[in-house]
């Protein structure tokens, strides 16, 4: 490959990165052209603050992508996610501070040759699946303006659908490293619980979050992810993981049963329909145990996690939360001791169900969203749309398992639509293996359709 005469020609994926640095291209010129694309977005809600990008490479090692496997690469960092140095605000101004340590997470990053570009917009302190719940400019969809970009990880998800970024940061409770991936036509990678280090994130529900993944590739996903896995003993939350490469895809894959199958819209229906076809073998389940398991998280218990996280910060500062998280954190104090106990009780049920369903299947894929609100139909109801997005996410990290949203056909109005593969915790490798397996499918049939 040679370096491309219009750097604007060059997607930023790994692959073409760095053949592109092989061939003489400089990180320098990425950072510069990064900044063109931003300037070309137009979308001031993408970034809450950016990286002066004078020497952001300088420190770059020699080029090594064995010893460096994100080298070159422009990241963005949802801003829950500490950075050294830079302002961290989780979409809440008076939250604003300077860390002066960087997550686990991004000094992962840096060590693997990264460039942090910026740091990302989301939902106020990571509550909400639209990705507009936010004080400052709203981040656009990246492919229908007029829709909700999803969240809460609604920055991070748009700047990689954009192309200024090859990788981004995101977190994951209930599903904001998988929505805002689907509605963006991306790829979304939602860890185990506990495989990548939550030190220096800013909790949601800190049992239950997640650092995720956002990229254009399944492939680049899993070499971001493979960077960030691992033990961090200072870090209650982080738990090892048996480590294994993605190999053969796995064979036993559940769909919902029709009575479990939650769509909107023809069009959402269509491409679930298109994307059935793409897995052959699949068998029908019910799954209401599992969607179930979605009620503890905002009409149980769990909901007083988040009060937990950040309800002493809004109580010292009244009137500084956006009013639909002001209002979320308010019903936690519905909720007593005994109730949380009730819900653990309950949660345990689910987990035994969730055990022996995947005892029968190594997979269940499932679209990975029911709805495509759009702005307007949230500004009617900005609680309905939310909540449905969360149908085939809210209960994936209160039963300890690992997901993998990968886009699929469009929708018939072109649309992104998309499926997750959920597996149980450890299946990290098998659902990279199925969902790389899924979008050569899905490639395949866009070149026969368009032959």
């Amino acid at each position: 490959m040679t370096v491309p005469t219009d750097i604007a020609d060059l997607p930023f994926t790994r692959a073409a990165l760095h053949a592109a640095y092989a061939a003489g291209l400089t990180p320098g010129a990425v950072v510069v052209e990064a900044h063109r694309r931003i300037a070309a977005a137009a979308d001031p809600g993408i970034f809450l603050d950016l990286t002066p990008p004078e020497g952001l490479a300088d420190a770059l090692p020699a080029f090594d992508p064995v010893r460096f496997p994100l080298w070159g690469l422009p990241v963005a960092v949802k801003d829950n996610i500490a950075v050294a140095g830079r302002p961290m605000t989780a979409a809440c101004p008076a939250f604003s501070h300077v860390p002066a340590e960087d997550a686990e997470a991004v000094r992962r990053l840096r060590a693997a040759g990264a460039l942090v570009l910026g740091k990302a917009n989301l939902d106020q302190f990571a509550t909400g699946l639209v990705g507009v719940r936010t004080p400052y400019p709203a981040p656009r969809n990246a492919v229908a303006p007029d829709r909700v970009p999803g969240g809460s990880s609604s920055g991070s998800a748009v700047a990689v659908a954009r192309g200024i970024v090859a990788l981004a940061l995101g977190t994951d409770t209930a599903g904001s490293g998988r929505v805002p991936a689907a509605l963006n036509g991306i790829v979304g990678l939602k860890p185990s619980l506990g495989a990548v280090s939550t030190r220096g994130v800013v909790p949601a529900c800190r049992s239950l979050d997640c650092v995720s993944v956002f990229a254009p590739s399944v492939e680049d996903a899993w070499a971001c992810f493979r960077v960030l896995a691992g033990e961090d003993r200072a870090d209650p939350f982080s738990r090892p993981i048996a480590w294994v490469e993605p190999g053969a895809a796995p064979a036993r894959i559940a769909i919902p049963a029709p009575a479990d199958l939650h769509l909107d819209d023809g069009p959402a229906r269509a491409a679930w329909a298109a994307t059935r076809a793409l897995l052959p073998g699949a068998q029908e389940a019910a799954i209401t145990p599992l969607l179930e398991t979605a009620q503890l998280l905002y009409d149980g218990p769990w909901v007083a996690e988040r009060a937990a996280a950040f309800g002493d910060f809004a109580a010292a500062h009244p009137g500084a939360l956006h009013p639909v998280t002001e209002a979320i954190i308010a019903t936690a104090s519905r909720f007593t001791a005994v109730d949380a106990f009730r819900g653990m009780y309950r949660l345990a049920g689910h987990r035994r169900a969730a055990e022996d369903f995947f005892a029968r299947f190594d997979v269940l894929a499932v679209p990975s969203v029911p709805n495509f609100p759009t702005l307007a139909e949230l500004e009617a109801d900005p609680f309905g749309p939310n909540a449905r997005l969360g149908t085939y996410t809210n209960f994936v990290n209160l039963l300890d398992l690992a997901a993998l949203a990968v886009p699929g056909p469009a929708r018939p109005d072109g649309l992104p639509a998309g499926i997750t593969l959920i597996g149980p915790r450890g299946s990290d490798a098998a659902l990279a293996a199925l969902g790389a397996a899924f979008a050569a499918r899905v490639a395949e049939q866009g070149k026969a359709r368009a032959a």
